[in-house]
């Protein structure tokens, strides 16, 4: 896989993209994720990619040309599966568009920035656009690491055990059930005794009676979906 990341501020992404899971993705060949500098495709001698709105409004907008040629750069090399967005009114981020996005092949994501982008872009250039949750941030370069690390930790081989990634929460549309680890007992606080019993069946009924409870409790809008 590869995902071509768009931005006016590439170090914000620098660290992120080179530890944990994603960075030994990387290391490891499966997946090749490239960060572009949108000022390196700007005519302006100055290298500025935004201007004032028209009409009049407070705040800058990006360009269309810079971000057009960018885009236009990257189709001459490759086909791409989704030109993304990350915009605020955008559809809102869920485990399942992960799992789907994480079978793709080529990807862009284009950070929005200032009061936003061109609307232009919007209408011919990008192919879908997603949003992390209702609220606003300084740009987009957060969520596209949320993103990006949500589908990289699916590929095989991005993680050394597989079957935990299908195991995180909203997998199933479910919470994750409670989970410990040893000491058994701390300070009077104890496991629940069937983990302890090694009665694999009983011990995966327990887990999803659990799941269904929390899932009820904290987030009942996930069981009507």
């Amino acid at each position: 896989m590869r995902i071509d990341i768009i931005t006016v501020l590439p170090e914000m992404l620098e660290s992120p993209l080179n530890c944990s899971i994603i960075k030994r993705a990387r290391d490891k060949g499966l997946v090749d994720i490239v960060v572009h500098n949108l000022r390196d495709y700007t005519t302006n001698r100055y290298r500025k990619v935004d201007d004032y709105p028209f009409g009049g409004d407070a705040g800058m907008v990006i360009q269309v040309e810079p971000v057009d040629r960018c885009i236009s750069a990257l189709k001459s090399e490759r086909d791409y599966d989704e030109v993304i967005f990350t915009a605020p009114d955008g559809e809102v981020f869920n485990q399942k568009m992960a799992n789907s996005m994480s079978m793709l092949n080529n990807i862009i994501i284009l950070c929005g920035h200032y009061k936003g982008i061109d609307y232009r872009i919007r209408e011919h250039l990008i192919t879908r656009e997603i949003s992390i949750g209702d609220y606003v941030l300084t740009g987009g370069e957060l969520p596209a690491i949320a993103i990006t690390d949500s589908i990289v930790r699916l590929i095989p081989g991005a993680i050394g055990d597989e079957q935990s990634a299908l195991s995180d929460s909203f997998q199933d549309n479910l919470l994750e059930p409670p989970v410990y680890t040893r000491p058994a007992v701390y300070n009077g606080w104890e496991v629940p005794q069937i983990l302890l019993s090694g009665h694999q069946a009983k011990i995966e009924e327990w887990r999803h009676e659990q799941a269904m409870e929390r899932t009820r409790r904290l987030r009942p809008d996930l069981l009507d979906e």
